[in-house]
């Protein structure tokens, strides 16, 4: 195997593995990554969004044979991610470099500290009229779907938090719900960044090689978050923010030639 392709490998699978158990699309460890390695935000989220498809699509067939998958809530919010990440492309092409590198570091930071002080995050039961609960689903699913994709970071980084307060759900619940998600909003993303000549033939195969090996860690993330703690669950997925942010600072103050 040429050594040239075992980074992509191996950062394949651990970001499989945080779409097993987070649910989070794997973007905010492959976006940081790519950074790393000097490939532009453009690049890195498009890489990112590659890979979704194809973690999303295998972590959510296994999600649904285990039952785990609430299938009429998860089509709700894909609904809203499909119609949402129509717009990321078009957003991509109004920013440079360093911008969206910003950004996607703020939205980290923010989603961070309201995932890590919310306490209402621990709310079992929050009762809602059924049409309000489907319209929350689906204003999540927009909402999510035009700022995740925009910044290559999938959903659970924003679903995680939104459907807590809003609708009681606990972390390990949300989990198939943000794969389920993915799908929807990584696919109608994909055909906007090529719309929006954001791919090309060489991203493309990387992606697609980084979403190949995924698959290999979604299955193992399954595997765990079946067997994980509920409060352990929670104390690791901030430990993936408190990582992600890290890395991703580090890539700014190189850009801006700080670091």
């Amino acid at each position: 195997m040429d050594l040239f392709f075992l980074p992509y490998l191996i950062i394949g699978i651990f970001s499989g593995m945080a779409s097993g158990i987070f649910g989070i699309g794997g973007g905010m460890i492959i976006v940081p990554f790519m950074l790393s390695l000097g490939l532009s935000s453009h690049h890195a989220i498009a890489i990112s969004v590659v890979q979704m498809i194809f973690a999303s699509v295998f972590g959510s067939y296994l999600n649904y044979k285990k039952k785990n998958l609430i299938l009429k809530d998860g089509l709700l919010i894909g609904l809203g991610g499909f119609i949402g990440a129509i717009f990321s492309g078009i957003l991509l092409t109004y920013f440079s470099d360093i911008t969206l590198t910003s950004v996607f570091l703020c939205v980290s930071i923010i989603f961070f500290l309201k995932f890590a002080f919310n306490q209402k995050s621990n709310i079992k039961d929050v009762n809602h009229s059924k049409i309000l609960k489907n319209l929350i689903l689906v204003i999540c699913g927009i909402f999510t779907g035009i700022f995740a994709i925009s910044l290559g970071i999938g959903g659970g980084l924003l679903i995680t938090p939104i459907l807590a307060y809003f609708l009681g759900y606990d972390t390990k619940k949300v989990v198939p719900l943000s794969l389920f998600f993915v799908i929807f909003a990584s696919i109608s993303g994909v055909s906007s960044f090529v719309y929006n000549d954001i791919i090309d033939k060489e991203i493309l195969q990387i992606g697609i090689l980084v979403g190949t090996s995924s698959m290999f860690g979604v299955f193992l993330g399954i595997k765990i978050i079946e067997k994980i703690n509920l409060k352990y669950h929670r104390i690791a997925l901030l430990s993936v923010y408190m990582l992600s942010i890290s890395m991703t600072i580090i890539s700014l103050l190189k850009k801006l030639n700080l670091f």
